[in-house]
């Protein structure tokens, strides 16, 4: 399908120099990282659909492309080196050396970082579900004794901030004393880079004069938070890694051509219509989200295997579809 020309050839080319670099164990180790990576995002594919058919072709495209680029080269690669040098108070270049010859040190100081990354990603992706499920205007509802009253909870103004900041501080009751501060920091960045990004979201797009300008700075904007929220979904995928692999360069073409195929999936799913066939699915990802950011933040405490992870939003994304084909079947007698 030309939608996945670009997977395609990514997949291609990164096989192969996973070959030329770790021969048939790297090929092996980098096809299975793929996997993970599909089946951990596909409902951020679905999330990032609907944001992204409200952007213009052009931003689609950059999305498919320059998007690519910060998410195998930044998040993929970047990010936790970024983490590890904030971490430790080791120099970047340094960090970057220690990757790259002494990978079991780096997949270690990775590691230890994990209250950190998660609490971080575990409170965007929690204020990325509660947004939409206290959404007082939703008129559709999926599970619908639980959506119809959060919706209409939604009308206290802020009160996804509320919900997800309790949620933190009742984290810290069960994260020892070394750990709480780390933790409380990093969600606290979380949110406010959440309430931050959204803002400028609502701002622009409200925006009514010079329609052009407003177009442009709102596909910049949400071409931004789609790679915040790729992000987020990538740091569990990033750090489940480490126990598959401790080759950085493998771990990167592994991951990265699997958020290709997570790109190219959700420019078909735009292009395609299909969550306006499928009416349930973006309902369905947001909660695979949800329980997603609860195992992101229940990880600073102890080890969830990343086959659960993987298994909730392919579960959500599974009953969502079906439930969809229900409601058009019923719509359809009527």
């Amino acid at each position: 399908m030309k939608h996945f020309y670009l997977s395609h050839l990514t997949t291609i080319l990164g096989l192969t120099l996973a070959f030329w670099w770790g021969k048939w164990d790297g090929v092996f180790i980098a096809g299975l990282l793929m996997i993970m990576e599909v089946s951990l995002s596909f409902d951020n594919a679905v999330v990032n659909a609907t944001v992204l058919k409200t952007m213009d072709k052009k931003w689609q495209q950059r999305f498919l492309t320059w998007g690519m680029v910060i998410a195998v080269f930044g998040m993929r690669l970047l990010f936790p080196v970024l983490v590890v040098s904030f971490a430790t108070g080791l120099h970047v270049w340094d960090v970057t050396q220690l990757a790259l010859k002494n990978p079991e040190e780096y997949s270690h100081h990775v590691l230890a970082s994990n209250v950190q990354i998660s609490s971080f990603g575990g409170m965007f992706l929690l204020m990325v579900f509660l947004h939409f499920i206290c959404d007082e205007t939703k008129e559709l509802h999926w599970i619908g004794f639980i959506e119809r009253k959060l919706a209409a909870a939604g009308r206290l103004e802020s009160l996804e901030v509320m919900i997800a900041l309790c949620v933190l501080l009742g984290l810290m009751f069960f994260l020892p004393a070394e750990a709480q501060l780390h933790a409380l920091i990093s969600g606290v960045i979380g949110v406010v880079l959440y309430v931050m990004i959204h803002s400028v979201m609502t701002l622009v797009s409200g925006d009514s004069h010079g329609a052009n300008g407003a177009m442009a700075t709102s596909g910049f904007v949400g071409f931004m938070y789609l790679q915040v929220l790729d992000a987020s979904f990538s740091l569990d995928g990033v750090v489940g890694a480490f126990a598959i692999s401790k080759d950085v360069v493998i771990i990167m073409i592994g991951l990265g051509i699997g958020a290709m195929f997570v790109r190219s999936l959700t420019v078909y799913l735009v292009r395609k219509g299909t969550l306006d066939d499928f009416v349930f699915l973006e309902h369905g990802a947001h909660w695979g989200i949800g329980i997603l950011a609860l195992i992101m933040l229940a990880s600073t405490m102890t080890h969830v295997p990343e086959a659960i992870t993987g298994l909730v939003g392919v579960l959500f994304i599974g009953l969502s579809l079906w439930s969809s084909v229900r409601y058009k079947r019923k719509a359809a007698r009527k």
